[in-house]
């Protein structure tokens, strides 16, 4: 029996997929098939039942289930008692949203790669749904999102809170127009798609005012929600800091209604059993670097 074989079953048992947990240790799924195969035949047990469609856990690999954890939880601690915290290497995958993408990611990046030049970093930018659904089945090893998670697999740290305000081109609404049910009649709503979590605040907001919510558009990009809002095409939300310099341009208003939109909360994600130096190193340094009043102004310089 090696900690290899204990940590090939452990993924697979707990992420309910061998190829998944493959893609967790970076092996084939041959290699964690075989591996698993080896320990069935070291302890004489059968521990996955393969006749389904998906392989279950068998009374034996049930008891066996919690021992691993506790062996690979122990091998955890014993390595980062003795290694250096500046050697974290292998790849790194993990979610963030858009506006992260497009304000403190790249400083967060660089921070990385200043510490830790031997981890392989492989971001994916994607709407809240997703990245929570990829980070419950194993895929990611954290995500930075608008949180709390919905899921009781995750555990999360929140980073900050931001505030949004209701936004128009000028040309469509003056600055400080106070929205009534009038205005989302006279003017279509333009939003992310029904599954991200903006779309979500926005729907709670006017529930709790009793105002219908007319969409003409939605698509699943911030920039495009932005270029179409400024185009005059509709009114939609934005984070206040993020939209300043098109705002400062004459390029966007911001709106007032008698009830404040929510507050945004973005939150660090990760598995409550992924007990690994990485994902507690980096959720520092995310807590250390997040800071979403700086935009990157390459878009909003080229009006």
């Amino acid at each position: 029996m090696t900690l290899k074989q204990l940590e090939a079953f452990y993924w697979a048992a707990t992420l309910g997929s061998f190829s998944i947990a493959a893609l967790r240790l970076h092996v084939t799924p041959s290699s964690l098939s075989k591996r698993i195969a080896e320990l069935e035949a070291d302890i004489d047990k059968q521990l996955f039942d393969r006749t389904g469609q998906r392989a279950v856990l068998t009374d034996a690999g049930d008891r066996l289930l919690e021992h691993a954890g506790a062996m690979l939880e122990l091998e955890t601690r014993i390595r980062e008692s003795l290694q250096n915290k500046e050697n974290l290497r292998g790849v790194c995958r993990f979610g963030v949203s858009e506006l992260i993408a497009a304000t403190w990611f790249p400083k967060f990046v660089g921070r990385v790669r200043m510490l830790y030049p031997d981890l392989i970093l492989e971001p994916t930018v994607d709407l809240t749904s997703r990245c929570e659904k990829r980070l419950v089945r194993g895929e990611l090893d954290f995500a930075i999102i608008p949180g709390p998670p919905t899921s009781h697999l995750l555990a999360y740290e929140q980073i900050c809170e931001l505030k949004y305000s209701w936004m128009a081109a000028p040309s469509l609404l003056a600055a400080g127009t106070q929205l009534t049910a009038e205005h989302f009649l006279q003017h279509p709503i333009i939003s992310l798609s029904s599954d991200s979590r903006l779309t979500g605040l926005t729907n709670y907001w006017a529930s709790a005012q009793q105002i219908e919510l007319p969409r003409a558009l939605t698509c699943n990009s911030l920039l495009a929600l932005i270029e179409l809002t400024v185009a005059g095409v509709g009114i939609s939300t934005f984070p206040r800091n993020y939209m300043q310099p098109l705002i400062e341009g004459g390029h966007l208003v911001e709106l007032r209604s008698a009830l404040p939109l929510p507050d945004m909360s973005y939150c660090f994600d990760w598995r409550r059993d992924d007990e690994r130096s990485v994902v507690r190193l980096l959720r520092q340094l995310v807590i250390e670097e997040a800071d979403f009043s700086a935009v990157t102004r390459l878009h909003f310089d080229s009006r």
